[in-house]
């Protein structure tokens, strides 16, 4: 059954009518948070940018090829600048549920509202959503309006050029680059005006 918040069209519809259905189910309100989840692919392939040179002078920049890499999962919440991020091998079903079951257990009294896009995986009959989570499915083949792509963005910018020899150290260095990483950095990058319009 498709649940009624996605019949409407418009974002603050859509969160109005979650919070109303909260309230009508006779349940304790709990406070309501909105979240920007995806996945992303970080591999020890070289991730090249712009470098600049001379004018005249060929840019050169050392590569490697190595095709192995591990999936980071994450979710950001613009207003606060929050995040939770888990590590996994590949993209499935079943790694969905443990990042979904870990992310409520670490914001129980609240209702999270998740945004995300229309990954197969995402849709799977098997997955028990957690009590305290909806899933906001955002209309098909639209990253832009998923403010996590941006930090996806960042992180790779501070991985731009390096040659790690192996996942271990990618995984430090990715460890160091999210630790790094300040709420207020978090919030710059994903405070879309339409997602605060619609949290007011």
């Amino acid at each position: 059954m498709t649940p009624p918040w996605l019949n409407l069209k418009k974002l603050p519809d859509r969160l109005e009518l979650i919070d109303i259905l909260q309230n009508v189910q006779g349940n304790p309100t709990l406070p309501l948070r909105y979240w920007s989840q995806d996945e992303s692919r970080i591999g020890l392939k070289t991730i090249t940018r712009c470098i600049l040179t001379a004018l005249g002078v060929k840019p050169v920049g050392p590569m490697q090829w190595i095709f192995q890499s591990f999936y980071l999962y994450g979710a950001v919440e613009p207003l606060t600048g929050d995040s939770f991020f888990l590590e996994f091998s590949h993209l499935d079903a079943d790694f969905f549920q443990i990042f979904l079951e870990q992310f409520s257990q670490t914001h129980p009294h609240r209702l999270n509202v998740i945004q995300l896009d229309n990954g197969r995986f995402h849709f799977a009959k098997k997955l028990q959503i957690p009590e305290n989570v909806v899933l906001l499915f955002q209309p098909p083949y639209s990253p832009d309006i998923n403010p996590i792509e941006r930090v996806w963005q960042f992180i790779k910018d501070q991985l731009r050029w390096l040659n790690l020899k192996n996942l271990d150290e990618l995984r430090k260095k990715i460890d160091e680059v999210i630790q790094s990483i300040t709420p207020n950095q978090i919030a710059s990058l994903t405070s879309f005006d339409f997602i605060l319009t619609a949290i007011k």
